[in-house]
């Protein structure tokens, strides 16, 4: 069982490939696309780690994997900039919903 990262950021991928996962850099939405596909496509990969830049060009595709498709399992993960503005209004409301305000 293998994990593979797809990811729009270097420092993530290079951290990856440190951690011994195998990966690829994808700036665009057929460059994600393809490489979903290639991992799809090979059974002994489990865990596809995506970045959230990446998650954001093929939205669709990754969520429907996420959905249906018994493996792999779909993880997106920040970059090295951060989290999204959406996970932090996430926080937010969570935090507002158990009564801590800032």
């Amino acid at each position: 069982m293998r994990c593979f990262c797809i990811s729009d950021d270097p420092d993530v991928l290079t951290g990856m490939r440190l951690a011994g996962i195998d990966g690829v850099a994808a700036s665009t939405k057929r460059e994600v696309d393809m490489a979903v596909s290639r991992v799809c496509a090979d059974t002994g990969i489990a865990v596809l780690i995506v970045t959230e830049g990446c998650y954001a060009l093929s939205r669709e595709r990754l969520d429907e994997l996420k959905l249906s498709a018994a493996r792999p399992l779909v993880n997106v993960v920040s970059d090295s900039r951060g989290t999204s503005s959406t996970s932090d209004s996430i926080m937010r409301l969570i935090n507002e919903a158990i009564g801590i305000k800032f």
